[in-house]
């Protein structure tokens, strides 16, 4: 069972969303929060949640101040931002703040069900417009670009695609502690510090996975 924390002050979108994640992820035990007081409360009473979805704009504070003080009550915990503002300066604002993820509210159903699924099982989802671009993709592969093995661009691939340790792990058939080691040097090429920003650097950089 995975314990969640929805952070919204609007409640009819608490319940459409406990609404979905109990039809299709009947393996989360939802918790909900209309202010970051009210968060703050549930992540100092429950010390075991792991995944916080939070909105930027609530009562009691707005932007990245509502994500640093979320993060500053529970520091280990995995936020990702569920907010209306999908402006790219504003999802990049929140993943080099630390957010996990990044997902608008105003995204097709189909697609906010699937981006809720990834995260819900521990992989990164960062909107197409956080990770735009000018110019043309590279055509060199990303071993040629970055200096990567033929095992770590299979690994970036995963990644990017929103691929938990675990799930990378098990697909390539390699031990946990192997992939991690690979992200780790993955992280290191791309000059990153986490798996979300890796995805919107290997997007940046245009490369063809």
């Amino acid at each position: 069972m995975m314990k969640c924390l929805f952070v919204d002050d609007h409640a009819i979108v608490r319940d459409a969303l406990a609404l979905l994640i109990a039809l299709h992820h009947p393996h989360v035990d939802l918790r909900q929060a209309a202010r970051v007081a009210d968060a703050r409360a549930v992540l100092a009473s429950e010390d075991d949640v792991d995944l916080v979805l939070l909105d930027l704009a609530l009562p009691d504070s707005s932007g990245l101040a509502t994500l640093e003080a979320v993060r500053a009550a529970a520091p280990a915990c995995r936020i990702v931002v569920l907010s209306a503002d999908e402006r790219p300066e504003t999802v990049l604002a929140a993943i080099d703040a630390g957010a996990a993820g990044y997902i608008p509210k105003t995204t097709e159903s189909t697609v906010l069900r699937n981006a809720l699924g990834t995260v819900l099982a521990g992989g990164v989802y960062v909107p197409p417009v956080a990770s735009a671009r000018a110019g043309e993709p590279s055509s060199a592969p990303p071993q040629e670009l970055l200096g990567l093995t033929a095992r770590q661009t299979d690994v970036l691939r995963m990644l990017v695609d929103g691929g938990s340790n675990k799930l990378i792990a098990r697909a390539l058939d390699l031990s946990p502690s192997t992939v991690k080691t690979h992200v780790e040097a993955i992280f290191q090429r791309l000059q990153v510090s986490s798996r979300t920003q890796a995805v919107v650097a290997a997007a940046r950089l245009g490369l063809r996975l």
